[in-house]
């Protein structure tokens, strides 16, 4: 059901009013229904604003997924603080960075957190609420500190441009930046999504969706407000364990689910050994790193009924802004599958070089993005954002191409290209070739120094039985041109990965360049 939200503030008591009775979350098998959620987001705004936030002061949010998550996100809409979901795999030093960085004053941590959030805001002096059941070490339990306070009804005046969530990117370059993400670009992706007037992208409160992605991602918590919006409910799961995922789906009639491929896989594997059925799925949306044809054909058979969406998008763009709609995704080998797709409506993307200059079609090059939904700016850092945005376009530091039809095909980070013998090689299209090998499972290519070549191609392979080194570079040979061709192959047990899926290259690199060398991506 299409609703006229201006701002974000509006959802929970939209659909108190008109759904009352229905659920909102699922939750370890305990269900909260939009009247009880709405109950605990006044309470927990009252106690907010007791505590001195107010309209623009930030609140941090360091856990898993939970239900308490959903609560302090639209308690801070409504009193006009952005809320600021903190990754929960990061270490004490990189905590106390965004906690300074954003200038947090009031941090609510999960009590296995504590030890890590207790060392990083000793610098900032953040204050602590413990989201567990029981007060621990002085510091009030999460349901006791808000069922001390009465529910204010009190709405700030939120105008749609201004700030609700305050992301920070992987930093995979180095400290991570705060995406700043205003209500208008929150609710814009949403829109653009149901201008497709496609039947998958016409959420309702008949829909239940799946949260399993983390909610410090803009993955996690794009799906959980796009849910929200529609007034569906949302079966949320701490981590995207695959057990449960497979369990939520079959248990409790998932209509809608978003993945990395790499969860897609692991999926996969463990149906092998346990079936089960996956039939309620209407919609699967996948993303955030490159995802072998096999595995894409695999999963498209496991979940029969769903729709596939490829999507294509960033923190710095809310999410999702080019997405490849079912009707493109062929088992027998459309080229399309290859590609990420085109832009929803309203959205423009172009290719251009160094120098901002727009390239013909087919031309390789840095995808830019005008949408309604690109970030305001990075917090307190100008320089970046006068980087990244353009004249209204968003560089997003990726390479790709787009075809005469419009469609979007996606190779990887510009600074991720491998320059070997003044040839440019994209690591992606290297990978997507391994893939085809039965015996790679994974697999991540890089560029390593080479006296002759300057760069030279090794892939780092998990493998499948006891396939050689040689027997994947031979195997390539067939699939790709010869300076493409990895010069050598290293085998790990589990490639490092970032929350959003993607491939840590940059720690992959580090044994082979100098301190001061290639460290990007």
């Amino acid at each position: 059901m299409a609703h006229d939200f201006e701002t974000l503030a509006e959802l929970t008591q939209a659909h108190a009013a008109a759904t009352p009775g229905k659920t909102a979350i699922i939750f370890e098998g305990r269900r909260l229904d939009y009247a009880a959620l709405h109950d605990q987001v006044l309470r927990t705004a009252a106690a907010l604003r007791a505590a001195g936030v107010g309209a623009g002061d930030r609140v941090g949010w360091l856990g898993l997924n939970h239900p308490d998550f959903v609560v302090v996100m639209n308690a801070c809409f409504r009193i006009g603080a952005v809320l600021v979901a903190i990754n929960a795999r990061l270490v004490a030093r990189e905590i106390a960075y965004i906690l300074a960085d954003a200038e947090i004053g009031l941090l609510i941590s999960e009590r296995q957190f504590l030890p890590v959030a207790a060392e990083a805001k000793a610098e900032p002096g953040a204050q602590t609420i413990i989201l567990v059941d029981a007060p621990h070490d002085g510091r009030p339990a999460f349901g006791d500190w808000i069922a001390g306070h009465a529910p204010d009804p009190a709405l700030h005046a939120a105008a749609p441009e201004d700030i609700a969530l305050q992301l920070y990117t992987s930093g995979t370059t180095g400290f991570p930046k705060g995406a700043l993400l205003s209500h208008r670009a929150l609710l814009g992706t949403i829109a653009n999504s149901r201008s497709t007037a496609a039947e998958w992208a016409m959420w309702d409160e008949s829909d239940v969706a799946l949260v399993a992605m983390p909610l410090f991602h803009i993955g996690g918590t794009g799906w959980a407000l796009h849910a929200l919006e529609a007034g569906a409910s949302i079966v949320i799961l701490p981590r995207p364990d695959i057990p449960g995922i497979i369990g939520a789906v079959a248990n409790e009639g998932i209509t809608k689910m978003s993945a990395v491929p790499a969860v897609l896989a692991a999926i996969l594997q463990q149906l092998e050994t346990a079936p089960a059925d996956l039939s309620s799925l209407t919609e699967l949306l996948y993303g955030a790193s490159p995802i072998p044809l096999d595995i894409l054909r695999r999963s498209m058979a496991a979940f029969p009924n769903a729709g596939f969406i490829q999507c294509y998008g960033a923190t710095e763009t809310c999410g999702t802004v080019v997405y490849l709609p079912p009707e493109d995704h062929d088992v027998a080998g459309n080229a399309r599958m290859l590609g990420c797709g085109k832009p929803y409506p309203g959205n423009e993307i172009r290719i251009i070089d160094q120098d901002g200059n727009t390239l013909p079609v087919g031309t390789v090059g840095e995808v830019a993005i005008r949408s309604i939904s690109n970030m305001t700016g990075y917090h307190r850092n100008p320089a970046a954002t006068a980087a990244a945005l353009v004249d209204g376009w968003y560089r997003t530091g990726d390479a790709g191409f787009v075809d005469a039809d419009g469609y979007l095909t996606l190779f990887d980070r510009v600074k991720d290209m491998i320059v070997s013998g003044g040839e440019n090689i994209y690591p992606a299209e290297v990978e997507n070739a391994l893939h085809e090998h039965p015996g790679v499972l994974d697999c991540a290519v890089i560029g390593v120094p080479d006296a002759r070549w300057g760069e030279a191609v090794k892939a780092v392979v998990v493998r499948r039985g006891d396939v050689t080194a040689d027997a994947i570079i031979d195997f390539a040979r067939t699939r790709i041109a010869g300076f493409k061709v990895p010069k050598s192959v290293d085998f790990i047990d589990v490639l490092p990965r970032n929350a959003s899926g993607k491939i840590l290259k940059k720690d992959l690199r580090a044994p082979y360049w100098p301190k001061d060398g290639r460290q990007v991506g």
